[in-house]
């Protein structure tokens, strides 16, 4: 059975720039809106915060990758 994290990987690896993008702004609201009921005191799973920041961390890190392949395959103009 795989793990939850290589499908999340393995969905992103997938997407392109804009759609990860897209997700990246949509957990960045997740967040916000979990650390909100944390202070409230109404979250019920405590750990989705700590997945949220990784999840979000794990997107930024697949778009790095992408933009800098994408600007290895551009010919450099001087």
């Amino acid at each position: 059975m795989p793990h939850k994290r290589n499908e999340f990987l393995k969905n992103i690896k997938n997407l392109d720039i804009a759609e990860l993008q897209k997700r990246l702004q949509d957990m960045e609201m997740d967040l916000v809106k979990l650390r909100a009921e944390s202070r409230v005191g109404t979250i019920k799973d405590t750990a989705a915060i700590r997945n949220t920041r990784k999840n979000i961390a794990r997107i930024l890190t697949v778009l790095s990758e992408k933009r800098k392949a994408s600007n290895a395959q551009k010919p450099s103009q001087k």
